[in-house]
């Protein structure tokens, strides 16, 4: 590949260019704080490397890849038990357990790199092209073969620059969307966002918020998720486990870390029925955009208190108040979460399998890989 730039692979942030962050300015999920919370605290089955682009020596891009190691999981998700979740668990199993992720597993969004932006993109990518040919040469010589190659969470204004030579045998799809928030302008406080509601989306939010009356809701500081640790993980695990699909699971320590690497920019809600902490969720300050990261909760209590819906509202209410401009509530229960005003927002990613006959069979592979949702959009404002 002819490019005028090249790259370095990182397999620490210690090794990382001294003006990285000068770059990772669109998202904080590239700064070097972030990476070194995923180098800390990934997934057991997680190995990343972080990516810098050069036009001779000087840092014009940097990138995130994740490499999985799918025979590392127990489950892929407990809670479908269908043909199509036997089938797709047969194809990682045995076509795609080794994958290799230019971009952020963890999160929605365009999180895979960030380019200086007076430079080439489409050249940038065929160097990140090249950079994810030598990742496969430094597994391959680990013994670990990658299958699967896939650049993910892109929005449809920046697909274009990956049409280029070196991506013709990938094959671009879309998955479920992002479900985005968009705080209006006019919008001081919660009260403005109820007003702002039809008849019927303003009693579902009292008929939740009255159903959670008993529920305390608190803000958990780094000493009071250390000490609850073993319950925040078993709540986590609960949710992660019964999701349709996974792929990694958090490790225990994973909320420590992220609260003492970002401080006042990770929060952590925890709620409580008589001092026992029943749920939390966890959100990640991201310029004037909120991020929404993992939860936990009790089923019972959840169903029975609508503890879902409560933290959705919840979040809405802290971004208004704080002057955010929109809330990233990422994919999974697009419908309830559209109930409360967020958006579907489509994302593309591009995929491509080391075997060329299998990769010849990618467009109808992938509708396997990818959990089918069957959804309807809803429209709670006036």
């Amino acid at each position: 590949m002819n490019t005028p730039y090249s790259f370095k692979i990182y397999s620490t942030t210690a090794q990382l260019p001294l003006n990285w962050d000068d770059l990772a300015v669109s998202t904080i999920f590239l700064s070097k704080k972030y990476l070194e919370i995923l180098e800390k605290s990934s997934p057991e089955n997680m190995v990343c490397h972080f990516i810098g682009l050069f036009e001779n020596e000087t840092l014009i891009g940097i990138a995130l890849s994740q490499f999985l190691d799918l025979n590392q999981l127990e489950s892929f998700g407990d809670r479908d038990k269908c043909i199509k979740t036997t089938v797709r668990n047969l194809v990682f199993r045995n076509l795609g357990s080794h994958v290799l992720v230019i971009g952020n597993n963890m999160l929605t969004g365009q999180n895979a790199f960030a380019l200086s932006e007076s430079i080439d993109k489409k050249k940038a990518l065929q160097a990140l092209k090249s950079a994810a040919l030598a990742l496969k040469k430094l597994f391959q010589s680990k013994g670990k073969k990658i299958h699967i190659t896939t650049y993910k969470d892109f929005h449809k204004e920046d697909i274009t620059n990956f049409a280029i030579p070196e991506f013709k045998n990938d094959y671009q799809f879309s998955t479920q969307p992002n479900m985005v928030f968009h705080i209006d302008e006019s919008w001081k406080s919660e009260q403005d966002y109820i007003d702002s509601l039809s008849k019927k989306y303003r009693d579902q939010y009292k008929r939740a918020r009255k159903k959670a009356a008993i529920i305390e809701k608190r803000k958990m500081h780094l000493e009071d998720i250390i000490a609850l640790e073993d319950t925040i993980y078993d709540l986590y695990f609960h949710v992660a486990k019964n999701a349709p699909f996974n792929t990694f699971f958090l490790p225990k320590n994973h909320f420590r870390i992220f609260k003492e690497i970002f401080k006042d920019k990770f929060l952590f809600y925890g709620y409580f029925i008589n001092e026992k902490l029943i749920g939390f969720n966890t959100l990640i300050k991201n310029g004037f955009v909120m991020d929404t990261y993992f939860l936990g909760y009790d089923e019972n209590i959840q169903r029975e208190k609508m503890l879902y819906l409560n933290m959705l509202y919840d979040m809405i209410a802290y971004s208004i108040n704080k002057g955010f401009k929109e809330i990233v509530f990422a994919r999974t229960a697009l419908e309830i979460k559209s109930s409360v005003g967020a958006k579907p927002l489509k994302m593309y990613g591009f995929i491509a399998h080391s075997n060329p006959i299998v990769n010849s069979y990618m467009p109808k592979i992938f509708r396997y890989l990818e959990p089918e949702t069957n959804w309807q959009e809803r429209n709670p404002f006036k």
